[in-house]
């Protein structure tokens, strides 16, 4: 690997990449930075979590004329977490320069945005339908204009603000370098590249499969009224340090926040509907270790880069395989191990075939955990705190008073009693979740990582050209219906 220092970056930059703690550049930084540094149109396919901010906003930094008070650059980005966390990147990065990024997007107060656009920020990191919003107003100038960055396009395209894009792309000047990223490279995007780019360099990094081979992937077969319980047995039984659990609606995500909360889980939930600064705080909270457990929409989720999360639970099959990459995508970074639990009911094994054969690889099926097994987890978590902290040095006066204890009864009573006392105890609270219609596909998926007799094979085909629930293609979907519902969110 390449180290920063050899790629011939400013001195300034140099500096903020080792405060961040970064001596080598990643596979997508170490190919994009100096054909971006060069000026060139680049399209750059790659998963999220492998290094994209530093590879665009390097050499954006490196390009943008420092104490300007033109803006000089735009980075698109499919939700406000992502911009939130792309323009933290950039302004760590810029940290011993003169510039600055500022966020902007939907669900924030717009006059606060006209505020901080006042301050004149040389780069602006905005969601597709608040910059329109801010172009209609006059309230972005883009005759300064030199670079144009798409993050995560396929996220944008699945989100209906691939018109936004075009409309933005045709009133930025012609004389500029694009750079635009994305994991998968649907036709609509190839559209964009073609009509708006000059001559790009494609720059590919890609796993093996589509899906990080850190990540432990299982499924759980089962009933719809069995999920909440096998649900949490298997969060006693993990023990997660840090998880999110997938729900297919905000109605889901609502629900089953309340519900772990009423059964004793430290829990908050998240989706398209909740204000931006409670979306913040909560995430602020999980990112602390304050909170363990997430619940989380497709939506409410993308773009988000969280170290430490150990586990992901897909509470509901995601609408399309795509999803579930992102989805299990939130664990298994920086070489760490992570594990993804998948619950699928019977109705909807067509679904999980298609996932299988776009990320050619078989989840492993596991049972149903019992509530015996769960238990038994919650005495063993719970007597491993307590040789942890007899391990640690004790006070004289706390040995005496256990002494005294000894005297009177006997030791394997009062092991039992503390273990008992360091169990978290479950709580049998009745709950109640809507349950969720199945997932249908319309055309059934080609089975031919399949054999005759059912068993799964691992040769899964290369692409699922039958199943019709791709992005940009989702079945039940009114395109126009979808699209002005996320613009008017975003």
């Amino acid at each position: 690997m390449t180290l920063f220092n050899e790629l011939g970056l400013h001195d300034k930059i140099i500096k903020a990449v080792d405060d961040m703690g970064f001596v080598k550049a990643s596979p997508i930084q170490e190919q994009v930075i100096p054909f971006a540094m060069e000026g060139m149109d680049i399209i750059g396919q790659a998963q999220t979590g492998t290094g994209k901010t530093a590879a665009f906003g390097i050499p954006l930094l490196s390009k943008i004329e420092e104490g300007s008070t033109e803006l000089q650059s735009i980075v698109l980005a499919p939700t406000r977490e992502l911009a939130i966390q792309v323009s933290e990147e950039i302004n760590r990065l810029a940290k011993y320069k003169n510039i600055n990024a500022l966020p902007v997007y939907g669900g924030e107060d717009i006059m606060k945005q006209i505020r901080g656009l006042k301050k004149r920020p040389q780069i602006v990191v905005a969601t597709p339908g608040r910059f329109m919003d801010h172009m209609r107003r006059k309230t972005i100038k883009l005759d300064s204009i030199h670079t144009v960055i798409l993050d995560e396009a396929d996220e944008m395209l699945s989100m209906g603000f691939i018109e936004d894009i075009e409309t933005i792309l045709e009133e930025v000047p012609n004389e500029r370098q694009t750079l635009l990223f994305s994991a998968t490279m649907p036709p609509r995007i190839k559209n964009i590249s073609q009509k708006f780019m000059q001559d790009p360099k494609h720059i590919a990094v890609k796993n093996k499969t589509m899906t990080v081979d850190t990540i432990d992937q299982k499924y759980i077969e089962l009933k719809e009224k069995d999920k909440f319980d096998a649900l949490c047995r298997l969060i006693d039984i993990n023990g997660p340090e840090l998880s999110i659990i997938f729900g297919r609606t905000k109605r889901r995500v609502d629900e089953l926040s309340e519900a772990l909360s009423i059964r004793g889980y430290e829990v908050e939930g998240i989706h398209g509907d909740l204000k931006q600064e409670r979306r913040e705080k909560v995430l602020r909270k999980f990112k602390r270790g304050g909170i363990k457990i997430l619940v989380a929409t497709d939506v409410a989720a993308r773009g988000l880069d969280i170290s430490g999360v150990t586990h992901v639970f897909n509470f509901d099959l995601p609408q399309d395989p795509e999803s579930y990459v992102h989805r299990i995508g939130r664990t298994g970074r920086a070489g760490k191990n992570g594990i993804s639990y998948t619950f699928v009911t019977p109705r909807e094994k067509e679904h999980l075939y298609a996932i299988e054969a776009t990320t050619k690889r078989a989840m492993d099926k596991v049972p149903m955990p019992t509530e015996e097994q769960a238990k038994n987890a919650r005495y063993k978590q719970a007597a491993e705190k307590l040789i942890s902290i007899s391990e640690k040095t004790q006070t004289e006066d706390i040995k005496e008073a256990a002494k005294l204890i000894l005297e009177q009864y006997d030791a394997l009573d009062i092991v039992s009693a503390a273990l008992k006392m360091m169990t978290k105890e479950t709580s049998n609270a009745p709950v109640k979740l809507t349950e969720e219609a199945p997932l249908r596909v319309k055309k059934k998926p080609q089975r031919s990582g399949y054999s005759r007799n059912g068993e799964r094979s691992r040769n899964f085909p290369s692409k699922n050209r039958n199943y019709s629930g791709g992005k940009g293609e989702r079945t039940g979907h009114n395109k126009n219906k979808q699209y002005n519902k996320k613009k008017a969110t975003s």
